[in-house]
Formats: structure tokens, sequence, C-alpha cells
């Protein structure tokens, strides 16, 4: 036998005695569908995909043995999220986990029975996926992700790190985050008090991402804030690029970003929400009703400041703000 097909089978054994195993015992594997606004190589994915086994091992569920996890990555593209939220539904796992708005959106649509825990979503009663915080209702609940008033911390942030700014852009794709457009108004009205004039920059294509970047290094102190958004975050190299191409400050939603190059990041510790989001599917899956457990708000937030781009831009980074900062990359 050749080694390649030797190791073939014996991975094959290893994986499957288990379930086999239990089997024997009359214990049941159960299954779950996680969709993923992540591409499959995207290491912000495989860290929200680490911290999510993380939390359920903790709670004696692996993935392999007892638990059959079907994994899918929808790289931010909406008819890619419509599709496998369609062939995951049709497969009836025992439960649904739901990667984001875009994603439980289409979720929802293809299932009122099966259980759905949402991760990383914002306002999820303003956009009607839930009846309420406390009290979900239905087959949904989850973890939240940011809460609006947020932007205007992010807004703050950017301007202790860059006091020229005068004009901001918000960047976003509104096929996959419509809800900002209801957000903005108070966004622009909070924007007024910083003396700083908001410029919405909706964009659907890797061109129009480039275009808004370039309009807005042409406006004297312009500046980017980018939201939490598959469509972007997929997309985030494209703007980190043009935003060092252009010289003009960003703040991003998610520590990734800062580690890969963003000036600075701001937002709810993804991972720490992935790992919380496997108490529920623990509970879920033991009996609970899902529209009873109540939605639960980010616990952790963190700053991340990136100096070696800071430099680059010929920014000084207030030491105050430094000493705040959970992280430093130098």
């Amino acid at each position: 036998m050749r080694r390649r097909e030797f190791i073939t089978l014996l991975g094959g054994a290893i994986a499957t005695w288990p379930l086999a195993v239990r089997a024997e015992r009359g214990d049941r594997v159960r299954s779950i569908a996680v969709l993923m606004t992540n591409t499959e190589d995207d290491p912000e994915g495989w860290t929200r995909a680490a911290a999510f086994r993380q939390g359920l091992r903790e709670l004696g569920w692996i993935e392999g043995q007892n638990l059959r996890i079907d994994w899918r990555w929808s790289g931010g593209d909406v008819e890619r999220m419509r599709d496998y939220a369609a062939e995951s539904a049709a497969l009836a796992p025992d439960l649904i986990v739901a990667n984001g708005a875009a994603l439980l959106s289409a979720v929802k649509q293809a299932t009122q029975s099966i259980p759905i825990v949402f991760v990383l979503v914002s306002d999820p009663v303003g956009q009607g996926f839930i009846s309420g915080l406390k009290n979900p209702g239905g087959n949904i609940t989850g973890f939240a992700f940011v809460e609006y008033s947020m932007f205007g911390k992010s807004l703050e942030l950017l301007k202790q790190v860059a006091p020229a700014v005068t004009q901001v852009g918000f960047i976003f794709n509104p096929d996959t985050v419509p809800f900002y457009d209801r957000f903005l108004p108070a966004f622009e009205t909070h924007a007024r008090y910083e003396s700083v004039e908001v410029t919405p920059a909706r964009v659907r294509t890797e061109a129009e991402i480039a275009a808004a970047v370039a309009r807005l290094a042409a406006a004297p102190g312009g500046s980017l804030i980018v939201p939490p958004d598959a469509y972007t975050m997929v997309r985030r190299d494209l703007i980190v690029k043009s935003t060092a191409q252009h010289r003009i400050p960003a703040i991003y939603s998610y520590r990734q970003v800062a580690k890969e190059g963003g000036l600075i990041s701001y937002g709810p510790e993804t991972a720490d929400i992935f790992r919380r989001s496997a108490s529920y599917v623990d509970r879920i899956l033991k009996g609970a009703n899902p529209g009873e457990l109540p939605v639960q708000a980010p616990a952790k937030f963190e700053l991340i400041i990136n100096l070696k781009t800071a430099n680059a831009l010929r920014l000084e980074i207030p030491p105050k703000l430094l000493a705040l900062a959970d992280e430093v990359i130098e």
C-alpha cells in the first residue's frame, strides 16, 4: 500500500471511530450548520472558528465525535449567502449559526422552524429579526455586535489620532448592511458637534471602493470610518492599501485590520463573542427554547493602534491613547 493511501485510510478510521463507538452506545451525534461571512482562507475567519470550537469543547461538544459541523464560507457574497442558507435549511440540522446580518436575513427566510443562533449582528430588533432583546420570540436568538453609539466613539478616537480631520467617509455596501442608511442621520448630527462632515460611501464593487477613498483624499482633512460589513471585511486589504496610497487616516471595527496595516481599530472582540455563542448552542441542543434566551451584548471592547502606519502617515499618537490601547503594533 502506498504511503498516501495508508494515511488517507488511517485518517478516515480516526475520524469515524468515535462516531461508531458513540453509535454503539446509543448516543446521538448532533449536527449544526455554521454560516460564516469570511472567506475560508481568511485569518480572521480562522480566529472566529477556533474560538467557537474552543467554546464548544469547554461544554463537552467535540467536532467529529458527538457533534458534526457543516461549515460554509460566503466571502461576503450576498447571492452565495442565500444559496448557503437554503442548502443548510434543506439539510435540517439541529441548529444553524448565522454570522452577520446578511446571513441571518437569508437564514430567516429559509426556515422558521430550525433554531438559529446569530453572531455579530447589530440592532437585531431594529432590523426586524426578533421582537425583543429579552424575549426574542420565535426560533432566533444570539449575540449582538455594535451599538450605533460606537461610531461616535470611533470618530472621537480618529480625531485624537488625526486632529486635522474635518471630513469622514462612512463606507459600506448597502446590500449587506442596508440598516446603516437608517442610522446615518443620527451619526451626521453627532459628527457636526465634532466639526466633521460625514460623507456616506456606498460601495458595491472594488472600483467603487478605490474611487471613494480617492475622493476623500482629494478633500481637505479627509478620513475614513470602516464599520462592520461582510463585504468590506473581505476586501479590507484593498481599503488598507488605498488609504496608505492616498495617505488618509482610517479607523476600523476589527483588530485583524490593524494587525494587517490599518491605522487603528476599535470594537468588540469578535473571538470572545464567538466563544460565548457556544453556550447558546449548548443550551439549545439540550432542549432550551431559543425564543426564551435573551440576546447577549458584547462583553469586551478593544483598541488596537498600528504605530508603523501612524509613522508612515506622520501622525503622532497621544501618549494617553497609547496607554489605553489593548495592543500597540510597532
